[in-house]
């Protein structure tokens, strides 16, 4: 039972050289301990499920604590590092960038740290992006702002050619910035980089505005996400309730999962209605989306409904879906679809109403991390930097059961992480609307 095969991590090799960071392995000393690979975080929480695997004599599903190691791979002063971000922007990347680059140059000496701009691009020279150097001087500041100071792109480009400019460029440790997608590359590099026999890490911090990355507690810039989205659905309040039937529809960012939806309802609780892509509903009928939002407007004569941008996507018609560079289908825009129904529909029964329609996704994307996320992202490059110092190589690091962990990249990518429709967080969110449990 000591033989911890689920959830294993790669290592380059074995760490013999000493860490920089002097910390403790006594117990009581006030000093903060190294972390052994031995230390292992449960997956599942759940007493009946760890007593059964028990008495089944079956190790219960774990996960490697990530934090600082006694014995590093890498030695400071003969390392570079290069840091890439992939995909859409997200409150926090800036705040990854600055603490990655702090950690590895005051804790672990690192000689040199480098930028790849806009993406897996900077990693083909055929595109001819020129590396960035990244200083503590040139990075102190840069947490106050949203976006990316590399720039960023969306898709990947040839895995071989990727590594061949690692190889070039003497790159000893990659770190991706990133969600689903950017993940999957990096695993692709990192596998490359194994099969040649070559000694490079390549760490993921997972980046993803809709929280959709599987088995992590959250990713960075989700909590500023709804933090910035909440004001923006208290003033679509406020508009709705000036006017006699007055809606408004504000549609958030949520491709495949409806986190950012649920949770600015449950935050600003003016909301009637919050439409998720894990739901199933219908428009018309009885029980349906139009029945309903009729009963509210005469009973409270205003409503605020808030749509996920990946919602209602089979009320399209059936067309061939596009998908952008990164492979995600491109979605119909739910949020004109619903003002054009809503509009028709109370027209046809003689009901006056006024519709406003808004979406703030790309302002909320752009935003700088507040408070909290800047914390979590700080903890996850001090986290990352420690595993890819160590040399483990094909890792994300994320939150699990509020303890810091180190997962396998194939782990992660499975599947997205969805609301689940019978969890409490749902049904919390349908409490605070008082929306019916099903719309069919």
């Amino acid at each position: 039972m000591e033989n911890y095969n689920n959830f294993r991590i790669f290592n380059l090799g074995e760490p013999t050289k000493i860490s920089p960071i002097h910390l403790s392995k006594t117990k009581g000393d006030n000093i903060f301990n190294f972390i052994d690979d031995k230390d292992r975080i449960l997956a599942d929480i759940q007493l009946n499920n760890f007593t059964s695997s028990l008495e089944n004599g079956i190790l219960p599903d774990s996960y490697e604590r990530a934090g600082p190691r006694e014995n590093v791979f890498f030695e400071g002063k003969n390392t570079t590092a290069a840091i890439v971000t992939c995909g859409g922007l997200c409150p926090g990347i800036n705040n990854v960038i600055r603490s990655l680059v702090m950690n590895l140059h005051y804790f672990y000496k690192v000689k040199r740290v480098i930028g790849i701009p806009y993406g897996y691009e900077g990693l083909n020279p055929e595109c001819g992006h020129d590396f960035i150097e990244l200083t503590p001087e040139k990075v102190k500041n840069i947490h106050e702002f949203g976006g990316t100071i590399l720039g960023s792109s969306r898709g990947g480009q040839d895995v071989s050619v990727m590594v061949d400019t690692l190889v070039a460029n003497n790159i000893d440790i990659l770190f991706t910035i990133g969600g689903d997608g950017t993940l999957k590359g990096a695993n692709a590099i990192g596998t490359e980089i194994i099969n040649r026999g070559l000694k490079i890490v390549v760490a993921g911090i997972p980046k993803t505005i809709d929280n959709d990355i599987d088995i992590i507690d959250k990713s960075f810039g989700f909590e500023t996400s709804f933090d910035v989205a909440c004001p923006i659905v208290r003033d679509a309040h406020n508009e709705a309730n000036g006017a006699y039937n007055g809606m408004a529809i504000v549609k958030l960012m949520g491709r495949d999962s409806g986190f950012i939806a649920a949770s600015t309802a449950l935050s600003m609780p003016v909301v009637n209605f919050v439409l998720v892509p894990e739901m199933d509903f219908e428009l018309e009928g009885a029980n349906g989306f139009l029945e309903n939002l009729k009963k509210r407007l005469l009973s409270k004569k205003h409503a605020v409904i808030v749509v996920a941008e990946g919602a209602g996507q089979h009320l399209f018609n059936a067309e061939s879906n596009e998908v952008d560079a990164s492979g995600n289908i491109q979605h119909k825009d739910i949020g004109l679809l619903l003002q054009q129904k809503i509009k028709a529909y109370f027209d046809s029964i003689n009901m006056k109403t006024t519709i406003k329609y808004i979406d703030p996704s790309y302002i909320i994307r752009s935003a700088p991390a507040n408070a909290n996320d800047s914390l979590y992202c700080n903890h996850l490059a001090y986290h990352a930097v420690h595993g890819a110092m160590a040399g483990k190589t094909n890792f994300v690091v994320g939150s699990v059961n509020n303890t810091f962990v180190y997962l396998p990249i194939t782990d992660v990518t499975k599947k997205r992480k969805k609301i689940d429709m019978e969890g409490g967080f749902w049904f919390g969110t349908l409490q605070s609307t008082g929306q019916p449990f099903s719309m069919k």
